[in-house]
């Protein structure tokens, strides 16, 4: 009998336990707003916003989603994370909305925009 498949089960077993300890070591803050700054990214590159090629990766029913699920994140968690990143947090946010409504053909009608309903109409 073989003994891989015991050894690959602890290595899984030492990665999970390895990965538990990292992320016990992390900040709440710290995960929130790397939760938000990966939403942003990602709905930036959806409203065509990336470098290269922006227009390439223009989705913007999926930009919507991202950018309804930052709002909802940020507004939940701007109590808890401090005025210092729920700032930063917001004006990226707000700034992705911008964008949205810039790169929409037919823009949504104020308060209707993504995560409007979380953060009020955005001009």
């Amino acid at each position: 009998m073989s003994d891989q498949p015991l050894d690959q089960a602890d290595r899984q077993h030492d990665a999970t336990r390895d990965a538990t300890r990292d992320i016990a070591d992390v900040a709440a803050v710290e995960v929130i707003v790397t939760a938000a700054v990966h939403l942003m990214s990602a709905a930036a590159v959806k409203c065509g916003l990336s470098e290269e090629d922006g227009e390439q990766y223009l989705d913007l029913d999926e930009a919507r989603k991202l950018i309804t699920a930052l709002a909802a994140l940020v507004t939940a968690a701007a109590p808890e994370i401090g005025n210092q990143h729920a700032r930063s947090l917001r004006d990226g946010l707000r700034s992705l909305q911008l964008a949205f409504r810039e790169a929409s053909p037919y823009p949504d009608a104020p308060g209707e925009g993504p995560g409007e309903k979380f953060t009020g109409p955005v001009s």
